[in-house]
């Protein structure tokens, strides 16, 4: 996710009270800087400034590139200023697209993270203006301009409280002005924080930004507007002005990083939520049935599709297992998946009639690239489906649609695999509504399971007490079976790659009805099977198979579906009702349980042993 640092006091003399400086300590810009340097661990593929003085006014800098590569502005005057890292999501990283951005004029700056859902409306609506950017974040200052420009007596704080109201999507925003002494910002589904100090003020996206200088926070809820100064900030809600209270912050410097969890794996695994609001963000059209993925095919193209090839490596290999299933259901399109390094494109398919989706988060696993080539140079169409802007899967496919999951720094990926399968069932929707295979009634019911989806994971992160029991009490396990049918057997593959990943104990996921013919020799009362029991999973067929190991003293856990019971079950989790996509949202259970038993045993969960997170070799 992009990271937001924002500071009002004139500099400090150095002491974490965040008490303001002499003229002996670090300067506004010094601040913001290091708040950048303190946000890298996000990720990030721009960075900028944005400082304004008593007199020299509103001073910008920004760059593509890392923080230490952005040349920070000397401005001794400067009394407030603001800072973002970028994680493109509207246009490439380049020097325009990086934040802050500003009105014509440049008077104002505004910094965002989130998405503007309708930036597209509103940048028709300020035809007038000119805009430089490919981003959604430029629409801000400029609706903030018109304000300012129809009533010259509002104040900024005013000017964003009006322009918030026209926003439509989830962002967290920070606007500075020339001649005012005020940071403005704004919340609504993105995170921010204040840092309180004795003569100056914090904003963040992470307490991690701002933490060597004051411990002392407050985080603000969705709705909240702020004005932030020297004197202290003003929180407003439904025009009320509100008190949120002060917290202190015991964490260290290297916790706070990750959010105050003990690490990134467990911290990605509880931003699902967010991270698939992004994913779906300005995606879906509920009243027509329709997707905008912003990927196009040649007119008459898919409905000539035959076939639709799925290429991937690991997670997003099952990612595409789960997709495949839903392409053939939605889509009518009969769909393969293959493990990247063993594909070929084979005799007997016709390249005219040929989809190649190619799946990776990074953008540049080295098999996949190789399997993309193949693709191509057989006269396939291809498609990626990535978290990464720019990166050289995108420049060799004839389209790609983004997750927009947001970086992942934990070597086990967890929130990708989310965001990966809710994109490629937005393209499998599109694809079945193209093709004619899918009608709007149905197509309307698959997008409002979709839209269910974040809620439905904050339910399961939400019992996270009952997983980290049952992870202590089969910890000692000496091997786990996970097993499902149908869009389980997906997850259960899922389920026991993690375990394997982070705990290093012994983990296979296979079709339950594969149990007994062969792996039932394996199972002893030390061997729990944990099974994906769900909507979409063939539940009842799959719990004969767990009895079957049961029966040969086998512990037995499982996710089922809100409405089922299956009382002979040792450990039962919950699933919220979100039809097909049921079993996608058991998999958090099955990462908690992992994240749970290899932290039992003192694992290093976000550098597991001879592993890394971008496999960028063959």
């Amino acid at each position: 996710m992009c990271g937001i640092i924002g500071y009002v006091g004139g500099g400090t003399d150095g002491d974490k009270d965040g008490t303001a400086s002499d003229g002996g300590g670090e300067t506004v810009g010094d601040i913001v800087h290091r708040g950048l340097t303190n946000l890298e661990y996000r990720g990030y593929d721009s960075a900028g400034v944005a400082l304004v003085g008593a007199t020299s006014g509103l001073t910008v800098a920004k760059r593509s590139g890392e923080v230490d590569a952005l040349t920070v502005p000397d401005v001794p005057d400067a009394t407030h200023g603001v800072g973002h890292t970028r994680w493109s999501t509207h246009g490439p990283p380049t020097d325009a697209n990086a934040h802050p951005h500003t009105d014509c004029v440049g008077d104002v700056a505004v910094v965002h993270n989130g998405i503007v859902e309708n930036y597209e409306t509103l940048k028709r609506e300020l035809s007038a203006h000119e805009c430089t950017s490919d981003t959604d974040t430029e629409v801000i200052p400029h609706l903030i301009e018109d304000e300012l420009v129809a009533d010259p007596d509002a104040d900024l704080l005013a000017a964003v409280q009006r322009v918030e109201d026209r926003l439509e999507g989830s962002y967290a925003i920070c606007a500075v002005r020339e001649g005012d002494d005020q940071i403005v910002v704004a919340r609504r589904g993105s995170p921010l924080v204040l840092g309180r100090g004795a003569d100056a003020t914090f904003v963040a996206s992470d307490v991690t930004a701002f933490l060597e200088h004051t411990r002392d926070v407050t985080y603000l809820e969705d709705g909240d507007v702020a004005a932030l100064s020297a004197d202290g900030v003003a929180i407003v809600a439904d025009g009320e002005v509100v008190d949120r209270g002060t917290e202190t912050v015991t964490w260290e410097a290297d916790a706070a990083e990750k959010g105050g969890y003990d690490h990134y794996m467990r911290k990605e695994i509880h931003e699902q939520p967010e991270a698939l609001r992004q994913t779906l963000a300005g995606r879906l059209d509920t009243t027509s049935g329709d997707v905008d993925l912003d990927v196009s095919f040649p007119p008459g193209f898919l409905a000539d599709v035959e076939e639709i090839q799925i290429v991937a490596c690991g997670t997003s290999n099952y990612a595409g297992r789960y997709a495949a299933q839903l392409f053939e259901e939605l889509s009518g399109v009969r769909a393969t998946v293959e493990i990247a390094s063993e594909y070929a494109f084979g005799a007997g398919r016709s390249p005219d009639r040929t989809l190649v989706v190619a799946v990776t988060q990074s953008g540049e696993t080295a098999d996949t690239l190789g399997a993309v080539r193949r693709a191509n140079a057989a006269g396939a169409r291809t498609v990626a489906v990535t978290n990464t802007l720019g990166s050289t899967v995108t420049r060799e496919v004839d389209n790609t649609a983004f997750i927009r999951a947001g970086p992942e720094i934990g070597v086990a990926a967890t929130k990708t695999f989310a965001s990966q399968v809710a994109t490629l069932a937005m393209l499998a929707v599109a694809v079945g509504r193209d093709r004619g295979a899918l009608g709007a009634a149905a197509a309307r019911s698959v997008l409002a399971d979709l839209q269910g989806l974040p809620g439905a994971v904050q339910q399961v992160l939400d019992e996270e007490p009952q997983v980290r029991e049952a992870a202590q009490e089969y910890q000692d396990s000496e091997a786990f079976f996970f097993v499902g049918r149908a869009l389980g057997v997906p997850v259960a593959l899922e389920g026991a790659l993690k375990l394997k990943e982070i705990s290093y104990d012994h983990a296979e996921g296979f079709a339950a009805g594969e149990l007994k013919h062969g792996p039932l020799a394996l199972v002893t009362p030390a061997t729990p099977v944990v099974a994906v029991l769900t909507a979409g999973a063939r539940a009842d067929e799959t719990m004969n198979n767990v009895t079957e190991a049961q029966t040969r003293g086998a512990p037995a856990l499982g996710c089922v579906s809100a409405d089922d019971e299956y009382d002979t079950l040792d450990v039962s989790f919950d699933v919220p009702e979100v039809g097909v996509l049921e079993p996608l949202v058991a998999n958090v259970y099955l990462q908690l349980f992992a994240y749970h038993v290899a932290n039992e045993k003192g694992r290093p969960i976000d550098k597991p042993r001879n592993l890394a997170k971008s496999v960028t070799v063959e």
